[in-house]
């Protein structure tokens, strides 16, 4: 029987191990991920609670480590219910094994109306709501507004997506927000994560 010592031991080097892989990828290509570090059980909760309490089929964009993963099946989503897409395909492979239970597929957040349809259980290419820990602040506006076009095809009327940011603002440019038909509100900012982070909802206006 392994003693408390022995647990905490096993989650810290869980979470070190966790840590270090993405900054590998941190490393590799700065630009298309977030953070230095994944992101904290503080932040995912905030994400997870931030979903419309009837949503029950969930897509997550970005899911890198699995950090907001774990929380929104914590607190919100069935594991058959929630569709994950990492276009890193060595993070991908990571969150399949950890989350055998859920849709994980390696792909671009532009296509996602046509990987939906490509999978079973998905494949009306509708969701619920979208959770998202894409790095826009890091991206060309112009991509911004693919991936956020293709999120919203996938969403009914009442749909919304949660986006988190380390930044003053809400990430997604005014002006793709208007050229969409969206509003975006924060409902969240967690001075726990490293760096701070705020969590959006957008919708439809």
């Amino acid at each position: 029987m392994q003693t408390s010592l022995e647990n905490s031991f096993n989650k810290w080097r869980v979470g070190a191990s966790r840590n270090w892989v993405f900054f590998r990828q941190w490393l590799r290509a700065p630009l298309t991920t977030a953070s230095v570090v994944p992101s904290s059980p503080r932040l995912g909760r905030a994400m997870a609670l931030a979903l419309p309490a009837d949503a029950q089929r969930v897509v997550e964009l970005g899911a890198g480590t699995g950090a907001i993963t774990r929380e929104l099946l914590r607190y919100r989503v069935r594991p058959e219910s929630l569709f994950v897409l990492e276009l890193n395909p060595e993070l991908h492979h990571d969150l399949r094994r950890s989350f055998p239970q859920s849709t994980v597929v390696c792909g671009d957040a532009r296509e996602l109306p046509a990987l939906l349809a490509d999978n079973d259980g998905f494949r009306d290419g509708s969701v619920d709501a979208i959770v998202s820990s894409l790095g826009f602040l890091s991206m060309p506006p112009g991509l911004v507004e693919e991936i956020v076009a293709a999120a919203f095809a996938c969403l009914p009327p009442r749909g919304v997506l949660v986006q988190f940011t380390y930044g003053p603002k809400c990430p997604i440019p005014a002006a793709t927000l208007r050229r969409l038909g969206l509003k975006s509100k924060r409902v969240d900012f967690t001075l726990m994560n490293l760096p701070p982070a705020s969590v959006y909802v957008l919708r439809r206006s």
